[in-house]
């Protein structure tokens, strides 16, 4: 149990942190969730779309400091390359 006042408030701080990067985290992964969805369909136009809006929230993300900026540039990047090869896997 907390002594102090500061880690009183500490533990009053983390309790927010972490209901606010849950919720952060969560909502990216619907997103994501989404975008996978779109892919899997093999429709290009939703999955661009999808990812147009999915990208924004990664960035957030990382902006907020909830996930790391490698770890949301690697994801960005195969998911785009994925959208990408969509029409090219339609193609031929």
């Amino acid at each position: 149990m907390a002594n102090t006042a500061s880690a009183r408030k500490r533990i009053r701080q983390n309790v927010k942190r972490v209901a606010r990067n849950k919720a952060r985290k969560s909502r990216v992964r619907s997103f994501v969730r989404k975008l996978e969805e779109a892919i899997a369909t093999g429709d290009k136009a939703a999955a661009q779309e999808a990812f147009r809006a999915a990208q924004p929230e990664l960035q957030r993300a990382v902006t907020k400091g909830t996930l790391h900026a490698n770890t949301v540039a690697r994801k960005v990047s195969r998911l785009s390359a994925r959208v990408k090869s969509l029409g090219t896997a339609a193609a031929s």
